[in-house]
């Protein structure tokens, strides 16, 4: 659910990191742990209970569906996991968004549009001074970086 690779980090020449991947769906981790079972530094669960704080934590994906969930209340679960995300990066996190900007033919019922003003203004002014709005791509959301420095 936070934390996904794109398979890129490992390629790098980075010196030493560590990677947690956390899903509340088991079938994505035990995928993930075969993927990267030879990689001492990745680890990956499906419990709260073993995130602990970590440089950056990453989200891709995990707010487009709201299944039944009118805005206000997927809203507010979005705002609850931003304080979680708040809690456990020590340098900041990032996290994408379908945009309320798509086309309106191809937007569905069970997808979240957020407004991405919206959000920017929320990580600005309970989070960080040094929030960045990525919205220049092309595809069908935006992606907000929260950088804290102490």
């Amino acid at each position: 659910m936070w934390l996904r690779s794109t398979g890129g980090l490992l390629e790098r020449p980075y010196p030493a990191f560590e990677y947690l991947g956390y899903d509340i769906c088991e079938e994505m981790i035990q995928q993930a742990k075969s993927l990267y079972v030879n990689k001492p530094n990745c680890a990956f669960t499906t419990q709260e209970s073993d995130l602990y704080p970590v440089d950056y934590v990453m989200a891709s994906g995990i707010f487009n569906i709201r299944f039944e969930e009118n805005d206000h209340g997927w809203n507010e679960y979005i705002l609850s996991i931003l304080k979680k995300f708040d809690q456990l990066s020590l340098k900041g996190f990032s996290f994408n968004m379908l945009t309320k900007y798509s086309d309106k033919h191809r937007m569905r019922p069970e997808l979240y549009y957020a407004d991405p003003c919206y959000y920017f203004d929320y990580c600005k002014t309970h989070f960080s001074k040094n929030v960045a709005l990525l919205h220049d791509y092309q595809l069908y959301d935006f992606t907000i970086l929260v950088r804290k420095f102490s």
